[in-house]
């Protein structure tokens, strides 16, 4: 059984970090899918870490066929989800905004969010939502794709455990849909290697959990 990991930082931090901070020149969001697994990662932040918010709850958000579901949150008065806070350079906030098109940047006051040691204070914390009654996957027939679903879910193992898998599973709304089996042929492009095990547990979960795995044709 995987146990959480000790370190609470993704990767190191920038060693400029801290100056930049003081100079109100970092800004941070909230990551709640892939930017958990520094497998994927494929831009160096000045830091991340783990963390989690309070009045948004996680879910599989549909698209337009054929293409499969992402994770977004919407708010949900109370409920406290895991993930990471990455910490970056405030000048690049207007192409993550252009990356999130579609989702609505909000502030995250600080008594709505838990940062494990946390490397800077009084930055701005931003979360990107969508409307709070949009569907979810399972209420639209939208389907996952495998192989991004397994480089989220190694990402939470890595960072919380096992059980912090099987909280993400059992606390994501919109699973009991159809999960595309691509893992031996991947189309999610930063697609990961699982070991035995995790393939074991991940499929296990979800299809606990209400998913029905089916060939990707």
């Amino acid at each position: 059984m995987a146990e959480a990991g000790s370190d609470a930082a993704i990767h190191a931090d920038d060693p400029e970090l801290a100056a930049l901070a003081a100079e109100g020149r970092v800004v941070a969001y909230f990551g709640y899918g892939s930017l958990v697994n520094r497998a994927t990662l494929r831009t160096r932040f000045l830091g991340i870490r783990r963390a989690s918010v309070t009045g948004w709850r996680r879910f599989w958000m549909p698209r337009a066929a054929p293409m499969p579901a992402l994770l977004s949150v919407r708010p949900h008065e109370g409920f406290e989800t895991r993930g990471v806070v990455v910490y970056d350079r405030a000048d690049h906030l207007p192409s993550v905004d252009e990356r999130e098109a579609g989702y609505a940047r909000r502030v995250v006051m600080p008594c709505h969010a838990r940062v494990e040691a946390s490397p800077v204070a009084d930055v701005p914390l931003f979360i990107y939502e969508v409307s709070p009654v949009a569907l979810d996957a399972a209420e639209a027939g939208a389907t996952i794709l495998q192989s991004y679903l397994d480089a989220v879910l190694q990402g939470f193992r890595s960072l919380y455990g096992d059980t912090g898998v099987a909280r993400f599973v059992a606390e994501t709304e919109g699973f009991e849909t159809a999960v595309l089996a691509d893992r031996a042929d991947p189309r999610y492009p930063r697609a990961v290697r699982l070991a035995p095990e995790e393939a074991e547990l991940f499929d296990r979960l979800v299809t606990e959990r209400g998913a029905r795995i089916v060939p990707a044709g």
